[in-house]
């Protein structure tokens, strides 16, 4: 039984430390921005055997934490299990009040910063740079969806030809809508209209892909809806999956194997339909399986 889930993983692609409840360690992480004595790093995960020269599928993920908290190490497991498959995948440090004293403002500027650094070094990262996608959660996802629809929040001196817009982003319940029936109005009500993703698509929007709970509370289902409504009357593609019962971060790994493992697989069929990855994505009851049965990569790696 377990030479066949041993085997069966290897076929799906998914590394042993992806399965793991540890957090899985990055290939490499450098600095992308400098501000006085603050650096900013991304936390890069590349392909098997991965080459400068592969141009593969990029993915920047942004942590939620509601712009006032949260590390990097939110979207690991993610980018792990996207490495596999075939994509560079990054994760992003920005900016929190709690950390720096900054405001929702400067995450977005990070936010663009991140995502114009990495075009910039799409050759030596071995990435296309026009098959770049973002992500993130909570407060992440608005970010994410902030470098593809917000004109404003650039950093000052910062190289505007280089694009910071997406080509597809995947939003784990975004905080998208920031008006008074939103997320976070109180500590963005002066700048809101120019802040809010979901006040701001624009007909040259990427294709998205959201997943939320029904019981979430700082993304609720009427502002999905309207992002998807505002997509579609553009011409514009919005993948928006509603999971039942499920609150804000029912993405992450201690509220719900199934949802963790879930979402990220949803992330990889909405990825196969656009070119980004290749092959059949996993299905969710043999992973659920293959994880249940293991004691540890050792284990699994002996039998």
């Amino acid at each position: 039984m377990k030479k066949f889930i041993t085997n069966m993983l290897m076929m799906l692609s998914l590394t042993f430390v992806a399965l793991a409840e540890e957090v899985p360690a990055p290939d490499q992480s450098v600095v992308y921005k400098t501000i006085g004595d603050v650096t900013l790093k991304l936390h890069i995960f590349n392909p098997p055997s991965h080459e400068p020269s592969g141009r593969v599928p990029a993915i920047v993920f942004f942590h939620g934490g509601g712009w006032q908290g949260g590390g990097f190490t939110h979207f690991s497991g993610q980018c792990d299990y996207l490495a596999s498959r075939g994509m560079v995948a990054i994760t992003a440090e920005y900016r929190t009040a709690k950390q720096y004293g900054t405001t929702p403002k400067e995450c977005v500027m990070d936010a663009k910063s991140a995502m114009r650094w990495v075009r910039t070094h799409a050759v030596e990262l071995g990435i296309d740079p026009n098959r770049l996608a973002a992500g993130g959660g909570s407060a992440g996802g608005h970010l994410a969806a902030a470098t593809a629809m917000l004109e404003e929040f650039n950093e000052v001196g910062e190289d505007r030809s280089v694009s910071c817009v997406p080509n597809i982003l995947v939003l784990l319940n975004p905080v998208a809508d920031n008006s008074s029936a939103g997320f976070g109005h109180n500590r963005v009500k002066d700048y809101w209209q120019e802040f809010s993703p979901l006040h701001n698509i624009h007909k040259d929007a990427p294709p998205t892909l959201i997943l939320t709970g029904s019981e979430d509370t700082a993304f609720r289902v009427a502002s999905a809806k309207a992002y998807k409504k505002k997509m579609e009357a553009l011409g514009l593609r919005c993948d928006l999956h509603i999971y039942e019962g499920q609150p804000h971060a029912f993405f992450n790994r201690d509220h719900s194997e199934e949802m963790y493992f879930g979402t990220m697989l949803e992330a990889d069929r909405f990825l196969v339909s656009l070119g980004y990855l290749s092959g059949k994505t996993p299905d969710l009851c043999d992973l659920l399986a293959a994880v249940s049965d293991t004691d540890g990569d050792d284990k699994i790696a002996e039998d």
